[in-house]
């Protein structure tokens, strides 16, 4: 390929994965599934890209460190405090669990697809690992209860690792047997990777958190430091031992993530976009190497191995995983259910396959294939069942569209009973333990603290929650809330009230409209002016539309008295008015308007 055409290639890569990446959004599905299509359309199928051709021998190297990026984002998220609550099954899950599912799927390759037992044993090391490039997405459609979310992402996150490391021992057992001593190898390959990676793995987290911690590095250098220190720890580990630089910067991630008086959520934030683009170019650059013939050839018999993975290795995994712990019945069936394959998968089978290939094993070359299959399979039939069957077992979350409110004085604890009554989920904060308890008293959910607190990171429960209403009379804390939640919420969804103070402020001296969030209401409000007017007989009225009752009919009947603030529509979602809002509500509709008393406004 000449600079033009990898120009052409590299822009096509890029266009062709936000696609994906916006469809699984529309469509609520996982992109993992959009993306493998596409890289078998434009490879396999219309022959467009040959990444062999466009990389060369760098290839397989820049897929290895993408991965390792991969893995080193999704070790942030892992909290020592999460781990104790569901530790023991999650060890389980990817010890004992493991153990059984790679039996499983190792056996059924052997007798099924007749493949010899060391590339069977393979096959079942590689494809017992989920990963968090595809559960992750997962459990965003399928939102099941903290429970079980929290299981699912620790499990892909710590199996990624442990899958490669015994697909590097077997790997090594099968190259080294051809020289008569493979069991010395791989116990001595085995040993050395673990030792290598924690090594690695926990010097690089320190020192990589002491520097932050110590604030040696300013903080726009944090990220460049963190990416350099990921490459650079991967890179060291697999030259000192070969393969181990995926466990080292696994165990990096949690190290650094666990450290106190470490603040890594800048570093994850920009860690979850550039797995996003890793993970976007990786899956079509993987799939347009696929073999479509040898994918064809294996036959139905594949069909027969997916399901005795889906419906025999996972439930077992599970049942072994589970015995004894508190999860109901329910919440083990989903698990057993969702156990997607991802990117490590698909990229340890690709480099795998070529050098066992290389050193002569016949059949090494439709790992790929096979691979790509189980991923397709389970990532296809998981995607369209699992948030309908969470819904059937009762354990999926309610739909994030209840509201966190920043403040339970007054006028908060007002707006949070008349949201309540149009069947809303709320949930009010503040540092007053007055307030907090009159809000407990009129029978409203409550959080007592700062909800940008450090505690509040580890204990303020969103589940249910999609909306931010910062209604405290302290403007600071109210642009301070809406920066914390923008990341959980979205800007779109971040509302409030700016303070006197704050409205009196020139533009120089107020925080911009996008740290503060959306102004509250068809008209300017303020905190004092919200409160003036409920201290002056304003009162919160919800009103429900009809046909002999429209829209048209409200505004003749109060006027200029109404400011109106909440509408549910007739599918039941609650939208929040702002003065730039422009939704015009019909029959069904409920409003939820403040409504000043005849004698105090204009008719």
């Amino acid at each position: 390929m000449n600079e033009q055409q990898i120009l052409l290639a590299f822009g096509g890569i890029g266009a062709a994965a936000l696609g994906c990446q916006w469809l699984a959004w529309r469509l609520k599905l996982p992109a993992i599934l959009f993306l493998l299509l596409t890289g078998i359309l434009v490879g396999p199928v219309l022959g467009w890209l040959d990444p062999q051709e466009m990389f060369g021998p760098l290839l397989m190297p820049l897929v290895s460190l993408a991965v390792a990026l991969i893995l080193f984002e999704g070790s942030l998220t892992l909290h020592l405090s999460e781990w104790r609550e569901i530790g023991s099954v999650v060890h389980r899950l990817v010890t004992i669990g493991a153990i059984s599912t790679w039996v499983v799927i190792a056996v059924a390759t052997h007798f099924l697809l007749g493949f010899d037992w060391m590339l069977a044993i393979l096959f079942g090391s590689l494809t017992l690992v989920t990963g968090p490039t595809v559960i992750v997405p997962m459990l965003r459609v399928v939102r099941p209860k903290a429970s079980i979310a929290n299981i699912l992402r620790w499990e892909g996150i710590v199996i990624d690792p442990i899958g490669a490391l015994l697909a590097v021992v077997v790997y090594s057992f099968i190259i080294a047997s051809a020289e008569g001593h493979g069991l010395k190898q791989s116990l001595f390959t085995f040993g050395g990777v673990i030792l290598c990676g924690a090594v690695f793995g926990i010097v690089g987290g320190w020192l990589l958190g002491t520097v932050i911690r110590r604030q040696w590095l300013p903080e726009y250098l944090h990220n460049l430091a963190s990416l350099a220190a990921v490459l650079g720890i991967f890179i060291a580990s697999n030259e000192v031992m070969h393969e181990s630089g995926l466990l080292a910067v696994t165990l990096m991630g949690m190290w650094l993530a666990n450290m106190k008086g470490v603040d890594v959520r800048h570093i994850l934030h920009f860690k979850e976009n550039l797995s996003v683009l890793l993970i976007s170019g990786l899956f079509i650059l993987l799939a347009a190497r696929l073999d479509l013939y040898a994918l064809i050839g294996l036959g139905p018999l594949v069909l027969i191995l997916l399901l005795v993975i889906q419906l025999i290795a996972r439930p077992l995994n599970v049942l072994l995983s589970t015995a004894g712990s508190s999860l109901s019945w329910r919440e083990r069936a989903l698990l057993c259910w969702i156990a997607p394959r991802g990117i490590v998968a698909a990229a340890v089978s690709a480099i795998f396959a070529i050098r066992l290939h290389e050193a002569g094993h016949e059949g090494a070359l439709l790992l790929v294939p096979l691979t790509f299959a189980v991923i397709i399979g389970t990532v296809v039939l998981q995607s369209a069942t699992a948030r309908p069957l969470a819904r059937l077992l009762k354990v999926a979350e309610p739909a994030p569209s209840g509201f966190l409110i920043v403040g339970a004085n007054g006028p908060a604890r007002e707006l949070g009973k008349s949201l309540q009554q149009l069947g809303s989920r709320v949930l009010l904060t503040d540092s007053s333990w007055e307030n907090i308890r009159a809000a407990r008293m009129e029978g409203l959910p409550t959080y007592f603290g700062n909800p940008a607190s450090q505690h509040a990171d580890a204990h303020l429960d969103l589940v249910g929650l999609g909306h931010l209403l910062a209604l405290s009379p302290s403007g600071e804390l109210n642009t301070l809330a809406a920066m914390r939640f923008r990341h959980d919420f979205g800007h779109q969804r971040l509302f409030g009230l700016a303070s006197g103070h704050e409205s009196r402020r020139s533009d120089k001296h107020r925080a911009s409209l996008e740290h503060r969030g959306n102004q509250l209401g068809s008209e300017a409000f303020t905190y004092a002016k919200l409160a003036s007017q409920m201290g002056q007989g304003a009162e919160l009225y919800s009103t429900t539309l009809t046909d002999g009752f429209g829209w048209e009919d409200y505004q003749a009947l109060h006027g200029n008295r109404a400011t109106l603030l909440f509408m549910r529509d007739d599918s039941g979602w609650v939208h929040v008015v702002t003065p730039e809002t422009a939704l015009k509500p019909g029959a069904g509709w409920t409003l939820l308007a403040l409504i000043q008393p005849e004698a105090s406004g204009a008719s």
